[in-house]
C-alpha cells in the first residue's frame, strides 16, 4: 500500500461510526471505489470493510445570510455653550458594513487578530495618501454625468420576473402603525420605553395647548431648535472645510521647503523645545536641532548628511515621539545586516522594540518594529491593522531607491502610505534633495523639510599606497587632504615610487594604469605588508571592501599565519562569546566548515562580512567588530549600506568592480559610501582611506572624478511589475495608471501638467478674440494650398538639383544663400561647409534677433512665397555659425565672397565662452 493511500485510509477509519470493526483485507480497492463514487456501494454487503450512511440534502447549509449592518445612528445634540442636551436626530452612517474585505477606509470595521502584522491577501488597503478618496456624492455625480437618469421617475418599482414590487409612495399619517409617520416628529418615549423620567432637557415652546406630555419629546428636524442647530453644525463644518488645503488647487505650491542656515546655531532650540521626548547624552548638531523642531511639529522631513553624520538620531527621536503619542514607529532599511543591528541599537534605548524580516519576527505588537522595505510594502497592500496607529515611517538609506532592482520598493511604499503617516527620510548627501523631496510632498500633498550638510564630523584623508613588502611600508603617500584638495605631488612620488620597481619595458610606458593583475603570492605579499604598516602606524581597526566573495576567502586562507590578537583576556572573550552564541545550534551544525573557518579567524582578530555567511554568524561578526575585538574586516560593499559600524581605517583592494554586466570604476556615490566608514567619530581626529596599487597607478583623472566627482543623482528606477498590478488590481478604487502617474519618474511631467493647462487657456482666450475671416470665394484656401504645394516642390527640387555632384559644387565656401526656416527667416548667410549633405553656414544676426515663429506646426503656416526684403537686424551685428540641410535654402545667389572657414568656425567657438563673449570678430570675420 502507497504513502498516500495509507494515510487516507486511516483518515477513512476515524471518521466510521463508534462499534464498527476497523477491518482491512483489501482496503485498496474499496477506499478508490470509495472515494470516487461511494454512493455505489452496497451498504448491506457484509464483505466490505466501511459502510454508506446515506444523509439526506440540505441546501440551505451551503450559504449563510449575515445580519445587515445598521445604516442609521442616533446622535444627540448639544448645545456647545451649555453642554445642555437640545434633542436628538438620526443620521446615515457613512462606515455601515465597511470591513477590511470591502473598504479601504481607516474606520472600517479592524480584521481579525489571526491576520497578525502582515495582514492578509484578502485584505484591502487603506486608502494612499494624497489621491482623493471617492464618495458617495462623488459617485452620484460621476453616474449622473455619464448616465441621463430621472431617479425620481425612471427608476424601476418592478424588478424583472416578479408580479408587483415595492411602492415608494407617501401615505398620510393617521395614527395608526401602518401609516408613515412625518418625516419632522418622531415620538422618542415609544423608542425609549417607560419608565423614561429624567427631564434631561426642557421641552421646547409650543403655542398649541392641545399638544400632551408626549409633546415634550418630540425632535424638529427641518425646523425650530434642531434646525437651527443643524444649521450651526453645516456652517462649522463648511469652516473646517474651507480651513483644508484643496487638493486639486494646489499643485501651484512649493511643497519642498528648504531649511536655511543649517550652519548657523540655532539659538533659542530650548525654548521651542522645552520638553525634549529623548533625552541625548550630547550637544546635537545644528541640522540635527532643525530636524528636531520639525519633528515637535509633527511635519515630514527629509535629511541628507554624510555617513556618520549622525542620521540615527533624527531617527530615534521621531521613535521617541510616536512612544510619548502612545502610537507607533517603523523603521525600514535595505538590507538585514542594518536591521539587525539597528534592533540591537534602540532596544538599549527603548523599551519596546521589534525586528520583522523575512525569516524572523520578533515582538511583532511591539511599538517601534524594524524592518526591512519590502515587509512594509507588503503590510500596505495586505491593509495590516498596524498601520491605522502607524504615526511615523524611517526610510534609512533612502537614496537606494537608485538601485536598479529594488529601487521601485520605495517609491511604491512611499505612494502607497496613507494619509495620516509621517515621514522621515534619512539619505547620504545626493544633489537634488529638493527635487525629491518636491516629489514626495506633491504626492503625498502635505510639506517637506529638506534639511542637507555636507560637513563631515570627521574629516578623511586619502593615501595611495605602493609599497609590496616589509621594505616598503613607508610607501603611502597622501593624494587628499581634510580639506579636499588634491596634492599633485604626492601623486607624482606614488608614481615615481612604483617606476622604481618596475622593469625597463614598463618604465617607458608611465602611469597608463594597464597592469591589474597580480599573482597570488604578490598579492598576499601586498597585504601582509599593508597589515604590517597598519600596525605600526596604529591604524587599527580597519575595513578592507573586496568586490568579490571568492576574493575575500582566498585572501583569508592566505592569511593562516596572521595573528593581531595578542592579548589573551581578549582571545578568551572572543572564544567565550563565539561558544555562548552557536550554543544554539544543533550538534551537527556546530561542525560546518563555515563555522569552523570563522571560528579559527575570530581567534586571529579577523573577521569576514558577505551575504554568503550564515545570519547567525554574521551578526557574531558585527557584534565583536563593534566592540574592537576584530582589527581587520574584510567585506563586500553591502556591509557599508548604512551599518554605523565605523573603523579607524578603510581599504580598498581595487578602485574597479563588476556591476553585473561589465568592469568599471568605482562611482563617486559609491566611492564616499564606503570611504565614509573611516573615522570614529569623538575617538579619532581624522579617518584614514587607502588605496592600494597593486599594478600601475591609475591615472589622476581617474582619481579626481571618483573623490571629487558629482555625487549620482536620485532618479526614478519604476516599473510595472507582476506583483504590484494584482495587488492594486483587488480594489477597484485603485488603479494601476494612477499609480505610474505618482511615480518619480513622471513628476516633472506631472508638475508641469499645470503650466501647460495655464499656457492652454492663455492660447484658447487669444483664439477666441481672433475676428472671425470670411471667405466667400475661397481665395484664401486657393492661396494656402498653392503655398502648400510651392514648398513641398522646392524642397523636392532642392534634394534633386543639390544631391547631384554638379550642384553641390555650386555650394562651395563662400557662395552667398538665402535661408528660409523656422530659425532665420529671408536671412543672409555664407556657406562655410558643405560634406555629406550636412552643411555650415555663417548667418548674419543682431543682438535683438528672435525666431520668427514658435510654433512647431512652422512647417504648415501659411507664409509669404516670395520676398524682396532680406530680414536686416537691428542695431549691433553679429554673426552665429548653425548647420542647415538643403531643405532650408530658399534663394542661392550669384554672390561668392572669399572666406576662411576654419578661422571663422574656429572665432566663433571662441566668443561662445563666457570670457570672450564680449571680444569683438575677428578679422576674419569682416567683409
Amino acid at each position: 500500500m502507497s504513502l498516500e493511500k495509507n494515510a487516507s485510509a486511516k483518515l477513512l477509519l476515524a471518521t466510521l461510526p463508534v462499534g464498527l470493526p476497523p477491518v482491512l483485507p483489501d482496503i485498496n480497492h474499496e477506499l478508490d471505489q470509495f472515494l470516487q463514487s461511494p454512493e455505489q456501494l452496497d451498504i448491506h454487503s457484509t464483505q466490505h470493510s466501511c459502510q454508506y450512511v446515506p444523509r439526506e440534502a440540505n441546501i440551505e447549509s451551503c450559504y449563510s445570510l449575515d445580519v445587515t449592518p445598521l445604516q442609521m445612528a442616533l446622535v444627540v445634540d448639544r448645545d456647545e455653550a451649555t453642554g445642555e442636551l437640545l434633542g436628538f436626530r438620526e443620521e446615515c452612517s457613512q462606515d455601515a458594513g465597511k470591513s477590511c474585505r470591502n473598504s479601504t477606509s481607516m474606520s472600517r470595521l479592524p480584521g481579525p487578530a489571526s491576520d497578525g502584522i502582515c495582514g492578509s491577501t484578502a485584505n484591502c488597503p487603506f486608502w494612499p495618501g494624497g489621491l482623493d478618496e471617492p464618495n458617495i456624492s462623488a459617485l452620484k455625480s460621476d453616474l449622473t454625468e455619464s448616465v441621463d437618469l430621472d431617479f425620481e421617475n425612471e427608476l424601476l418599482t418592478v424588478p424583472p420576473g416578479f408580479k408587483q414590487g415595492v411602492s415608494f409612495e407617501r401615505q398620510p399619517f393617521d395614527g395608526s402603525l401602518n401609516s408613515t409617520a412625518p418625516p419632522s416628529k418622531i415620538a422618542l418615549l415609544d423608542v425609549l420605553g417607560q419608565g423614561f423620567d429624567m427631564n434631561i432637557f426642557s421641552a421646547p415652546e409650543v403655542n398649541d395647548e392641545k399638544h400632551d406630555v408626549k409633546d415634550k419629546f418630540l425632535i424638529v428636524s427641518d425646523s425650530g431648535v434642531g434646525g437651527e442647530i443643524d444649521s450651526l453644525t453645516e456652517v462649522k463644518r463648511n469652516r473646517e472645510k474651507d480651513s483644508q488645503p484643496i487638493l486639486s488647487q494646489c499643485d501651484t505650491q512649493e511643497w519642498a521647503i528648504m531649511v536655511d542656515k543649517v550652519n548657523t546655531p540655532v539659538s533659542n532650540f530650548n525654548d521651542r523645545v522645552p520638553n525634549m521626548a529623548f533625552k541625548f547624552p550630547f550637544e546635537l548638531d545644528t541640522f540635527q536641532k532643525q530636524a528636531v523642531i520639525h519633528l515637535e511639529n509633527r511635519d515630514s522631513v527629509f535629511v541628507a548628511a554624510h555617513t556618520s553624520a549622525g542620521k540615527t538620531v533624527i531617527a530615534q527621536y521621531a521613535i521617541a515621539l510616536s512612544m510619548q503619542h502612545k502610537t507607533k514607529a517603523i523603521y525600514t532599511s535595505p538590507i538585514k545586516a542594518l536591521s539587525n543591528q539597528k534592533f540591537r541599537d534602540f532596544r538599549e534605548d527603548f523599551p519596546n522594540v521589534g525586528l520583522v524580516t523575512g525569516d524572523v519576527q520578533i515582538k511583532p505588537d511591539a511599538d517601534c518594529l524594524i524592518m526591512t522595505t519590502e515587509i512594509l510594502r507588503s503590510m500596505l497592500y495586505n491593509g495590516s491593522e498596524v498601520v491605522r496607529d502607524l504615526e511615523w515611517v524611517i526610510f534609512d538609506e533612502v537614496h537606494y531607491i537608485n538601485d536598479a532592482e529594488r529601487g521601485v520598493v520605495w517609491e511604491e511604499v512611499l505612494i502607497m502610505l496613507p494619509a495620516h503617516v509621517n515621514i522621515v527620510m534619512l539619505s547620504a548627501t545626493v544633489p537634488n534633495t529638493k527635487e525629491f523631496g518636491e516629489w514626495v510632498g506633491r504626492t503625498k500633498h502635505k510639506k517637506v523639510y529638506v534639511v542637507s550638510t555636507s560637513k563631515r564630523p570627521v574629516p578623511l584623508e586619502h593615501y595611495l599606497y605602493t609599497g609590496n613588502s616589509s621594505k616598503t611600508i613607508n610607501e603611502l603617500f597622501m593624494i587628499l587632504d581634510a580639506d579636499k584638495n588634491f596634492l599633485t605631488s604626492s601623486y607624482k612620488k606614488a608614481v615615481e615610487a612604483k617606476k622604481e620597481r618596475s622593469s625597463k619595458v614598463s618604465q617607458s610606458f608611465g602611469a597608463k594604469g594597464t597592469r591589474h593583475n597580480v599573482t597570488p603570492q604578490q598579492d598576499k605579499n601586498i597585504w601582509l605588508s599593508v597589515i604590517e604598516m597598519l600596525k605600526k602606524k596604529d591604524k587599527m581597526p580597519a575595513v578592507a571592501f573586496l568586490f568579490s566573495r571568492k576574493r575575500i576567502e582566498e585572501l583569508t586562507s592566505q592569511l593562516q599565519n596572521v595573528d593581531l590578537v595578542q592579548s589573551k583576556d581578549d582571545k578568551q572573550h572572543i572564544h567565550t562569546f563565539f561558544e555562548h552564541c552557536v550554543s544554539r545550534l544543533k550538534g551537527s551544525d556546530r561542525k560546518l566548515p563555515q563555522v569552523i573557518q570563522i571560528r579559527n579567524l575570530l581567534q586571529r582578530g579577523i573577521g569576514i562580512h558577505h551575504s554568503g555567511i550564515l545570519p547567525i554568524l554574521k551578526e557574531v561578526v558585527e557584534m565583536l567588530f563593534q566592540e574592537s575585538y576584530i582589527k581587520i574586516l574584510f567585506a563586500t560593499e553591502t556591509f557599508a549600506m548604512g551599518v554605523n559600524m565605523p573603523a579607524r581605517t578603510v581599504i580598498f583592494d581595487t578602485m574597479r568592480k563588476h556591476d553585473g554586466s561589465r568592469f568599471r570604476d568605482l562611482l563617486s556615490g559609491e566611492y564616499i559610501q564606503m570611504a565614509g566608514r573611516a573615522g570614529r567619530r569623538g575617538l579619532d581626529e581624522t579617518g584614514t582611506v587607502i588605496l592600494l596599487c597593486k599594478g600601475d597607478v591609475p591615472e589622476m583623472s581617474d582619481f579626481n572624478k571618483m573623490m571629487l566627482g558629482r555625487v549620482t543623482m536620485l532618479e526614478s528606477q519604476f516599473r510595472l511589475t507582476y506583483s504590484m498590478i494584482l495587488n492594486l488590481l483587488r480594489v477597484e478604487q485603485l488603479r494601476v495608471e494612477d499609480m505610474i502617474k505618482r511615480s518619480f519618474g513622471e513628476f516633472h511631467t506631472q508638475k508641469d501638467a499645470t503650466a501647460y493647462a495655464d499656457k492652454l487657456k492663455v492660447l484658447e482666450s487669444r483664439l477666441g478674440n481672433l475676428t472671425f475671416v470670411s471667405d466667400p470665394s475661397c481665395t484664401l484656401q486657393e492661396y494656402y494650398d498653392g503655398c502648400d504645394e510651392y514648398f513641398k516642390l522646392r524642397s523636392t527640387i532642392n534634394q534633386k538639383i543639390y544631391s547631384q555632384h554638379i550642384g553641390s559644387k555650386v555650394l562651395t565656401p563662400g557662395r552667398v544663400v538665402v535661408l528660409d526656416n523656422q530659425e532665420y527667416h529671408n536671412s543672409a548667410a555664407v556657406v562655410l561647409a558643405n560634406k555629406d549633405s550636412s552643411m555650415k553656414v555663417l548667418v548674419l544676426c543682431g543682438s535683438n534677433f528672435s525666431p520668427s515663429v514658435d510654433d512647431d506646426d512652422w512647417s504648415d503656416l501659411p507664409r509669404p512665397v516670395v520676398s524682396s526684403k532680406l530680414c536686416l537686424p537691428e542695431g549691433t551685428c553679429s554673426q552665429s555659425v548653425t548647420g542647415i540641410s538643403v531643405d532650408d535654402i530658399a534663394v542661392v545667389s550669384t554672390k561668392t565672397l572669399k572666406v576662411n572657414a576654419d578661422r571663422i568656425i574656429d572665432d566663433v567657438k571662441k566668443r561662445e565662452q563666457p570670457r570672450f563673449r564680449d571680444d569683438p570678430p575677428g578679422q576674419q570675420c569682416n567683409f
